[in-house]
């Protein structure tokens, strides 16, 4: 046993990134739910974990991090076994993979998360509907999706970086785009259907990481059933207030406080 505790919802897209990376390289772990809609990210317990209040965590023994991106870097480095392509040793393809974990932060969560709020998840957070915000957040998700597909993914590469196997920025981003499964089919189908290349860069994704990828998902898959609208309607009972950290958008931008 390692000793890894991990703090998530996976509600969260980091923290899906989390779980899957863990399954997927066998690192034993104890998961720990905070459930964002209900407000346990606020609570005095888990901030003695993360002060910011935000989902994903782990604690090692007296260590603690958060933010998923540190986080990934780290479990690819701490635990042995952990495949070289996940976070390479080598230091110029390493810099490369941050590059694209850095590029995400300020463009693809920042019109994919903002985008799902405004248009779906705000009433859960306490706040109306923004059509406008959502336009905007469009155009940032759409340009991004247009990044990924003529500079990130190269040529015919299944991976970023022109990679035939996933780095941890291959899973962080994937995650991100698998929040669109929170809007109703036609709108996912308007985003996400001109781009080919990334579509098929999921299911490449998803055939490496199975089943773990899927599992991990489950709870959005379950929002075309109705769950959605059963978690939504939790938060609303809960009295969700307006200084939550998004349930889409969980750790690592300043965007995500309202």
């Amino acid at each position: 046993m390692t000793g890894l505790k991990i703090y998530v919802d996976r509600l969260s897209q980091p923290s899906r990134a989390i779980v899957i990376f863990c399954k997927v390289n066998k690192i034993e772990f104890e998961e720990f739910k905070v459930e964002l809609l209900k407000g346990e990210h606020r609570s005095t317990q888990f901030k003695e974990i993360n002060p910011m209040g935000q989902v994903p965590a782990i604690v090692v023994g007296e260590f603690k991090l958060f933010e998923s991106h540190a986080i990934l870097s780290y479990l690819a480095c701490a635990f042995p076994g952990v495949p070289d392509h996940w976070y390479p040793a080598d230091l110029f393809k390493r810099a490369k993979i941050q590059s694209v974990l850095d590029w995400h932060h300020s463009n693809l969560r920042r019109g994919a998360a903002t985008y799902v709020l405004n248009s779906t998840l705000a009433p859960a957070l306490g706040l109306p509907l923004n059509p406008q915000a959502a336009a905007e957040a469009e155009k940032i998700l759409g340009r991004s999706l247009w990044i990924i597909e003529s500079f990130w993914l190269e040529g015919d590469a299944k991976f970023l970086l022109g990679s035939d196997q996933p780095s941890i920025a291959d899973l962080s981003l994937v995650c991100e785009i698998m929040q669109l499964e929170m809007l109703d089919e036609k709108d996912r189908d308007r985003i996400l259907g001109p781009h080919k290349k990334v579509l098929q860069w999921i299911e490449n994704l998803k055939h490496v990481t199975k089943p773990h990828f899927d599992e991990a998902h489950e709870i959005l898959y379950k929002a075309e059933e109705g769950m959605l609208k059963q978690l939504l309607a939790v938060g609303n009972r809960m009295g969700t207030s307006t200084d939550t950290t998004l349930p889409s958008n969980s750790d690592d931008v300043e965007d995500n406080k309202m």
